[in-house]
Formats: C-alpha cells, sequence, structure tokens
C-alpha cells in the first residue's frame, strides 16, 4: 500500500524570497570577531538559519493540508410564484429534518427566484414573510446554482440540495452544471394547485394577404373545468366575444379574421357576465396570465402615411397618387402613430408642414426605429413649419433626413437682434431649467456672426446672463448660459423692460424677444411694455411650460407680433426655441419663382421630362450632408429633391410644398403624378419576398429564428449575407448574428426579456446586391412563471445525475458524504512555526553569550583578523 505524504501549501510564497539573505548570516560567521569556540560559532550559525527559515516559512503562510469528509450543504429553496404556499411550507419541513440530523455540520439556506437572495445561517429564513412579489415572478436555476457553488468554503466536502418545481424561466441550469464542481441533490416541489386559468399563446400567422381570411387560434389552459367569456381584439376594437366551455388541460378556440393592416391581435379571457349560477363558475388565482396577443402583417397595396399640417390641402396629391396605385393615407398631426406596430403598416412616411412642437419625443424615436431598423421610407416636404423653421434642428429627425437646417444666411439679408428671457424661479428647477438652457444653446447655434444675442434670466428680478454680444462670439454666450440656476420668485416686467432697452440701443433691422416661463407673474404694465416693443418694430413670442399664465402669454405674443407656444412636455422647449429662432430670422425660406434644376442624373426619374417642370414658387433653405444625393437644386443652388441611405431605409427631403402655396403649377403639370409616384416608391420599403421564407417559434423568454431561401433558379441560396436587425419595445436596437445552418437555410437565436411588441428586419443580399427583405412583429406577454406547469422531475433528475447527487434524497443523508469524496483543510503552522523559532531565538543568546568548552572544544574561531593592541 503506498505511502500518502503530507501535503503542504504556501498562501503567500512572495515571502520565500527572504531566504537568499541566508548568505548574509554565513558572510558574519565567516567575519565575525567573537572569540569563542569554532564549533560553537558554526552551531550559532545553523541555528541561526533554521530560525530565519521557520520566520520566513511563518510569514509565508506554510499550511498543512489535511483530507476531511465533512459536508457542507447550501439547502436551495425556490421562492417563485409558481411555488406556493404548500411547496414552501413541504421545503421547510425538509431543511428542517436535515438540519437536525446533521448534528455540528455546516450549513446555509439560499433562497432564490428571479435571483438569488441572501445566505441565511437559520431555518428561521424560510418562516419569513414572503418577498415582494416583483422578485417572484421569474425562476433562474442557473443563478442560484452559481452563488451557492460559490459560496462554499474550500475545507468543506460541497453538496449543494435544490428545492424547486425544475421549471425555471431564465438561464440553462443544465449549461452550468460542468463548472460548479460540487454535488447536487434535488428535491422536487408540489406546484400550485389554486384553481387556475390562462390564455398560453394567440397564434396567428406572420404575414397574409390584404383581405385574405385566416384564423386567429386562442390557446387557453386550465386545471379545472370552468366557463368563460373569451374577447378577442383586433388593435383597440374588440371583434369577438363569446362564452366557452373550459376542460381541464389545453383548449384551442379558433376565429376567423380578416385584415389589411398590420394588426395586433390579443385575447383575454374573463368571467361570465352571471357567475352566480354553480353550473357556471369562474374561479381564477392570477390575472397576470389572463391575456396574451400575436403579430400579423400584411401585404397588398403599397400604402403611404402623410401627415399634413392642413390636411385639405393634400387632397390633390391624394388624387394623384390614387391614379398611380399608391394608397395615400392623410392625417393631421394627431394623427401620427405613437408605436412601431401602427407605422409598420406603411412603406413610406411623408410629414408635410408639421412642425416639430406637433411631434413627441417618442414619435421622432419612432420615425428613426422604422427608417434605420425596419427599412421604412421618410420624406420631408417644405413648408413654413417644416426642416429648420419646424423647429428639427438637433433632432432626431434631422439626424434622419439627408440635409441640415442650420444653413447660411445671405449676406444682404437684415441682421437679427434677440434677446432670451428664461424664467428661473424655483419652480423651474431640475429638468425644466436643464432644458431651458439647452433651448437657449440651440437658439444661439442657428445665430450667424452678424446677429446679436442677449439672455436675461429672471427671478424675482432681472438678471443679465449675457449682455447683447455678436454672433461670433458665440462661445462666450453658451459658457455664461451653461452657469444659470432655478431659484427665487417670478418677475416678468423688469426683464421685459431690460429687453426693450437692450434691443432700442442695437443696429439690428430685426428685433425678436422670446419669453419662457412656468408661473404667473408678479403684475406690471405687461400691455404697454408690449405696446412699445411693437412700435419699436420689435416683436415677442412666449412659451409656457407647466402652470403657466397662458392667457397673459398669449396676449403678450398676439400684442407683441410674434407666436405663443404652450408645452405640458418640457423636453420640447428646444425645438420651440429652434423654430422661433429660424422663423424670427426671416431667412429660411425664399418665396420667389425658380425652375428646378437637376444636377445628378437617376434612374428614379427616367420617363419625366424635367425640363417641361414648371415654375415652384418658393422653397426652404437648407444645407446638404456629405454623403447625401442631391438630385435637383434651385437656381440659387440650394437643395430641392435629395436622398439618402439611413441605415436599412431611405430619407428624402423635397425643400418646396406639393400643394397650392408653392406648387400651383406642378398641380397642372402632367408630370406631377408620375413624377411623385416614382420619388414615393423609391423611398418605400423594398420587400421583395420572392424565394424567402421567415418563421418564428417562441422558446420561454427566447425565440428561433429561422430562414429559408432559394434563388431564381429554385436551387438553395447559400453564403448569403444574412442581417437581423431586432428593436425591442424601448426603441433599442440589436444586431443578431445569423448562421447558415443547411443548405438555403439561416438561423438565429434572440432574446426577448421584456413584455411588449418586439420587431425583427431580415435582409439578405449577395454580391453587394439585395435579394429578399422581410418584417416580423413578436408580442412577449407575461412571464412563463405565470404558465401552468407541472413540476419537472426530468430536469431535477438529469441535474442530480450529471452532478453525483440524489433524486429525492433522505433529509438525514445530505450531510453524508459519498464515498471517495474528500476535500483538503488548511492546518495554519504559523504558530508551531513561531513557537519554534522562539525556542532557537533562546539557544541562540545562549550560544552567543555563554562560552561551552566542555561542549563544543576550546578550539577559538580565528577567521577574523587579530586586532592589534
Amino acid at each position: 500500500m503506498p505511502v500518502e505524504w503530507p501535503q503542504l501549501e504556501l498562501i503567500r510564497p512572495q515571502w520565500l524570497w527572504l531566504l537568499p539573505l541566508l548568505a548574509a548570516l554565513y558572510l558574519v560567521y565567516r567575519r565575525s570577531l567573537v572569540d569563542l569556540p569554532k564549533r560553537q560559532l558554526l552551531a550559532s550559525l545553523l541555528v541561526r538559519g533554521l530560525l530565519f527559515c521557520l520566520l520566513a516559512l511563518a510569514l509565508a503562510g506554510l499550511n498543512l493540508m489535511i483530507k476531511t469528509d465533512s459536508v457542507f450543504t447550501v439547502f436551495v429553496v425556490d421562492q417563485s410564484l409558481s411555488v406556493d404556499e404548500r411547496g414552501q411550507a413541504a421545503a421547510a419541513q425538509f431543511v428542517q429534518r436535515a438540519t437536525e440530523s446533521g448534528g455540528a455540520e455546516q450549513f446555509a439556506i439560499l433562497p432564490f427566484a428571479a435571483e438569488p437572495g441572501d445566505f441565511a445561517e437559520s431555518t428561521d429564513a424560510l418562516a419569513a414573510p414572503q418577498p415582494e412579489k416583483q422578485w417572484r415572478k421569474a425562476t433562474s436555476l442557473e443563478d442560484a446554482i452559481a452563488v451557492a457553488s460559490a459560496g462554499i468554503p474550500p475545507e468543506f466536502v460541497p453538496h449543494i440540495v435544490l428545492l424547486c418545481d425544475g421549471n425555471e424561466t431564465d438561464g440553462d441550469v443544465l449549461s452550468l452544471l460542468d463548472g460548479t464542481g460540487a454535488r447536487i441533490s434535488t428535491v422536487p416541489l408540489p406546484v400550485r394547485d389554486d384553481p387556475e386559468l390562462q390564455v398560453t399563446a394567440v397564434n396567428v400567422p406572420g404575414q397574409v394577404a390584404e383581405g385574405e381570411p385566416f384564423s386567429v387560434e386562442v390557446v387557453v389552459d386550465a386545471n379545472h373545468d370552468d366557463v368563460a367569456v373569451i374577447e378577442v381584439f383586433a388593435g383597440d376594437f374588440r371583434v369577438i366575444s363569446e362564452t366557452k366551455q373550459i376542460a381541464t388541460g389545453e383548449n384551442r378556440f379558433q376565429f376567423t379574421q380578416q385584415v389589411t393592416q398590420p394588426t395586433e391581435f390579443s385575447a383575454r379571457i374573463r368571467p361570465p357576465a352571471d357567475t352566480s349560477d354553480s353550473d357556471r363558475p369562474f374561479r381564477d388565482s392570477f390575472l397576470d396570465n389572463n391575456i396574451a396577443a400575436g403579430l400579423v402583417f400584411t401585404t397588398g397595396q403599397p400604402k403611404v402615411l402623410m401627415i399634413e399640417g392642413d390636411p385639405e390641402l393634400a387632397k390633390p396629391m391624394q388624387w394623384a397618387m390614387k391614379e398611380e396605385g399608391i394608397q395615400l393615407d392623410v392625417r393631421p398631426a394627431v394623427g401620427m402613430p405613437d408605436s412601431l406596430t401602427e407605422l409598420q403598416e406603411f412603406e413610406v412616411l411623408i410629414l408635410s408642414n408639421v412642425p416639430a412642437t406637433d411631434l413627441t419625443a417618442g414619435q421622432m424615436d419612432i420615425i428613426r426605429s422604422y427608417v434605420s431598423e425596419l427599412g421604412g421610407g421618410f420624406i420631408m416636404l417644405g413648408g413654413d413649419e417644416s426642416f429648420g423653421l419646424g423647429g428639427y434642428y438637433k433632432t432626431v429627425v434631422e439626424e434622419v433626413l439627408p440635409v441640415r437646417g442650420d444653413f447660411e444666411k445671405e449676406k444682404e439679408k437684415p441682421g437679427l437682434g434677440m434677446v432670451l428671457i428664461i424664467d428661473k424661479s424655483g419652480s423651474m428647477g431640475g429638468q425644466k431649467i436643464e432644458l431651458a438652457k439647452e433651448a437657449a444653446r440651440s437658439a444661439v447655434d442657428l445665430l450667424s456672426d452678424k446677429d446679436q444675442i442677449g439672455v436675461i434670466a429672471f427671478d424675482g428680478a432681472p438678471f443679465w446672463v449675457s449682455k447683447m454680444l455678436p454672433g461670433s462670439q458665440k462661445g462666450v454666450v453658451l459658457d455664461r448660459i451653461a452657469g444659470i440656476e432655478a431659484g427665487g420668485g417670478t418677475a416678468l416686467y423688469p426683464a421685459m423692460e431690460e429687453a426693450f432697452q437692450a434691443l432700442q440701443s442695437t443696429t439690428a433691422r430685426l428685433k425678436h424677444v422670446i419669453i419662457l416661463t412656468d408661473g404667473y407673474s408678479t403684475p406690471g404694465d405687461f400691455d404697454g411694455i408690449t405696446q412699445e416693443m411693437t412700435a419699436a418694430r420689435i416683436t415677442v413670442s412666449t412659451v409656457g411650460i407647466g402652470d403657466a399664465d397662458q392667457a397673459m402669454l398669449r396676449k403678450i405674443a398676439d400684442a407683441g407680433g410674434g407666436r405663443y407656444y404652450f408645452s405640458s412636455d418640457a423636453s420640447a422647449i428646444p425645438q420651440i426655441f429652434a423654430k422661433e429662432t429660424i422663423t424670427a430670422s426671416k431667412s429660411a425660406i425664399k418665396e420667389e419663382p425658380f425652375l428646378p434644376i437637376m444636377v445628378r442624373a437617376t434612374s428614379v426619374l427616367d420617363g419625366i421630362s424635367m425640363d417641361d417642370a414648371p415654375f415652384l414658387l418658393g422653397h426652404v433653405v437648407t444645407r446638404p450632408k456629405a454623403t447625401s444625393e442631391v438630385i435637383l437644386t434651385t437656381e440659387s443652388g440650394d437643395p430641392l429633391l435629395a436622398w439618402w441611405r439611413y441605415g436599412l431605409g431611405v430619407s428624402a427631403a423635397w425643400t418646396s410644398d406639393a400643394k397650392s402655396r408653392w406648387a400651383a403649377e406642378w398641380l397642372s403639370w402632367p408630370g406631377f403624378n408620375k413624377f411623385w409616384a416614382q420619388v414615393i416608391r423609391h423611398a418605400m420599403r423594398k420587400s421583395d419576398d420572392q424565394g424567402f421564407e421567415l418563421n418564428v417559434q417562441r422558446n420561454g423568454r427566447r425565440h428561433w429564428v429561422t430562414i429559408d431561401a432559394i434563388n431564381v433558379d429554385g436551387r438553395f441560396l447559400n453564403d448569403a449575407k444574412t442581417e437581423l436587425t431586432l428593436v425591442g419595445p424601448d426603441l433599442k436596437s440589436t444586431s443578431v448574428e445569423v448562421m447558415q445552418t443547411a443548405p438555403g437555410r439561416y438561423e438565429a437565436e434572440i432574446e426577448t426579456p421584456t413584455p411588449g411588441a418586439w420587431h425583427l428586419q431580415v435582409t439578405q443580399s449577395a454580391n453587394g446586391q439585395q435579394l429578399g427583405q422581410r418584417s416580423r412583429g413578436i408580442v412577449v406577454g407575461y412571464g412563463d412563471e405565470y404558465r401552468l406547469r407541472p413540476t419537472n422531475n426530468t430536469k431535477l433528475q438529469s441535474i442530480a445525475t450529471a452532478t453525483g447527487g440524489k433524486f429525492q434524497p433522505q433529509p438525514e443523508d445530505v450531510f453524508v458524504a459519498s464515498p471517495g469524496e474528500s476535500a483538503s483543510r488548511a492546518v495554519p503552522l504559523w504558530p508551531w512555526l513561531l513557537t519554534a523559532a522562539l525556542i532557537l531565538l533562546v539557544c541562540d543568546v545562549a550560544l552567543r553569550r555563554v562560552t561551552m568548552p566542555h561542549v563544543f572544544g576550546s578550539e577559538l574561531h580565528r577567521s577574523a583578523p587579530a586586532i592589534r593592541s
């Protein structure tokens, strides 16, 4: 039988660098002048060397490793919603019996649900009140096992006892088992047996032809027989309401529907109107799982959405597109979609003379996602509420456009003198004052060098943030704006007097004041000061937010020849200021006849003779962006028609209009219909579905995307560049890797962790040419924790088998090591080393101080030179 030698370890081996210093002890011995016997000095050298070695090993943390079969057990207890009070009681009873039979063995308790909780050292933790419901809405076995494994001290045999129903909603515990290093035993807990009904799924086809009948399948699961009303909604409209018998297990109900646009179908169950009859019961524990939804997309005649400031003026365009086979839906600004799902109905979005202040920040984000991530088309038409005049400067919409609104003003245009009056009272604190400063910066950025700008902040009294300075000193003004802080009362009248006096002394030909406030001012002669400003040809615009005195502000703006704005959303302030600055400068519009000039040939305008195009009567001045394509310009070289690719979509700008103000002569031009039809079709989302099939299958919070593609010859399409973009409910986009897994088949796995509508855009290309593009939608509803599922004994058995644990162990066995299991326990040796070193120190002192000729002889040490007298 082989001899097992004891194992040693050093926990701070860097201290072993002290050992080479033993050479210094030898040198001292060789040069010593101590007149002692040679053997005695040699013994002292050996004692000191051994003492030095003992101290070095003590500092290096020398430990003796001994084998132990002591077990440290972590009880990992599921406290998610799928385990009810009955299951929790069973878990607490098991842990109590195990710890009572385990003697002095070590253990810890780790509760978990969506994430691991805190370690506990007493079974009282399982009797504590249940944690908050949000924490219990998911189950992550993977995270719980990882934390439990890391929490076991290394000097014990690790054992994890997992008490749960085996159903996980997040992660994959089986993929983690190889790295745990611990034996895992599993104890199945019973799942809820409360009366429960749930809408498991709403199954709809991913895409149908416009008007094509299809089935909406509603899947309802129950753990008892019941009666319920099933309601199906198409968007916000209820289309089905029927009372159905629900049997124990899975129930499938089908309803035939037709749609003409992408639609979200949702289904919910509710109790019948009369539940007093015992033959018509309704017993349900959770309401969260009583609704589910699915998205269906449509194909058919291309549809375009035009958001028009005055919808009546868009009728000529609407008639023209109808002649060209394009369905144009014209709406006012209030009809702008609030969700990607609603906007997905259309191939192109057109904004015609709609200011940024009529759109929310969320709607502008939707436009960007629609174009960039989902390949939609976007066109902005000109007008006095478009581009820079509409307040789109530095917005996400301007980011999408191929032109920008911060144009250079012509030298012959009159200079602008402007004063910004900003309320800095206490009610303007927080986000309001920060947005006010951002708005002021936007206004300053848009001024030319020959303009003049001043900024007044007021509370109980006016304060000049920046005196009147030329636009060439923008940097100074911007720095001073950054220092504005909120606090104090609200006295507007003195600030208006200051602005009036300052503008009277300027030489600017255009003079303008913008007032921003969120409250009621102290009294003042506002009518008088406004009339004086008007007489001095100073215009005044007002902006009210929050609890502003709207009547007074409107009156000042009307009397001052300016414009009045009110917004309950402070985030709109920067767009209002940008719009006001460009409007006041009177340089963004050129209302004079011109003929379009083609500067870049394009196939988009094939068959249209631009030489025959009539005059346009005006346009908005813009500047093209670096990578945009300018197709048509005005006679002065300003962009008229420009476009570029933005992400997956096309964005275009037409700086004139398409109605009777500037395009009056174009409305009767024979080429009008064809021109706009071809421009719109160029911007349309490309959705060539020939040989391209997309399927999405759900697996918990993950979905598996499969793309099957063939070429025009009917053969599998291989090695195609396949791009998948995923847009979540928060409009954040993610690029997902797509792998080819078989001839013509491409697959990807996507994660959809949060509830809401998720949009997929898949594009395939080869040799630089786009082959196909397809959109899909996924609606993620309630979490899997609310689903009716039996205890997953199969998974629990797999966990135990893979790690050498037991399925359904006895409580008395959880502290017993398996045959051959052991751990190395470190026994620190530094106390023994220091004790030995202390004994050697005493011996060394004795050897150096006491001559011992009877022990070591009388021959003196003569290695050192003699000292002469």
